[in-house]
């Protein structure tokens, strides 16, 4: 089986999906409502980190689209908020900054066009949104990766967060030694339908931790 047809049933077939309305991802602990953050809960809604790994590339393009002509794979749509370390407040000018592999677990490690690469900066809203691929997995020594999507974001007001987004339903997330740690169960995230037209979504929000002094 090609690895487009294996990740689009993958997709439908682990994933709870809706075909006929937009679907609105909260987080695993719930959603945070006005009120939560106050003081005594200062950071303690903080996205985990993980390893940068091999493959970062510094001076990515600034872009929201990182699909391309002849690009194989299933489009998929990456979005979510960067809110701040009271766990609810947008985010503004933070640099968000994505990178993946090909779906055969390639990544694009030198060329001028930094495929599968790209950046952008919150507005008012805290909001990012990206046009990308689903990865594919790639060995790891005997193991394989299950399918990741890496996060590098800056923020004026917040430590820097370095951590990997990963797919619900992946069969190989059970032994990676990263995604099978009890701190990224929130970054383990459903695709889902988002409209009858078919189009993928993968919703991550992203809460800030503060500056260490």
């Amino acid at each position: 089986m090609d690895r487009k047809k294996f990740l689009m049933t993958a997709s439908l077939a682990a994933f709870s999906i809706s075909a006929c309305a937009h679907v609105k991802i909260e987080g695993e602990s719930g959603k945070i409502e006005e009120g939560e953050g106050e003081a005594g809960f200062i950071g303690e809604c903080a996205t985990s980190s993980d390893i940068l790994g091999p493959f970062y590339r510094p001076n990515a393009p600034e872009r929201s689209d990182l699909t391309f002509a002849g690009l194989k794979g299933s489009v998929v749509e990456v979005k979510g908020r960067i809110l701040g370390i009271d766990c609810i407040t947008p985010v503004e000018n933070a640099v968000v900054e994505i990178w993946h592999c090909n779906t055969e677990g390639e990544y694009d490690n030198d060329s001028s066009e930094y495929r599968h690469r790209g950046s952008q900066t919150t507005s008012k809203t805290g909001e990012y949104s990206f046009k990308t691929i689903l990865p594919g997995k790639y060995l790891n020594g005997k193991l394989y990766r299950p399918a990741h999507i890496h996060f590098l974001v800056t923020s004026p007001t917040s430590q820097q967060l370095v951590s990997q987004l990963y797919f619900m339903g992946d069969p190989h997330i059970a032994k990676d030694p990263w995604a099978s740690q009890e701190k990224a169960r929130e970054r383990i995230r459903p695709v889902v339908l988002e409209d009858v037209n078919g189009n993928l979504v993968v919703n991550l929000d992203i809460f800030t931790s503060p500056i260490e002094e």
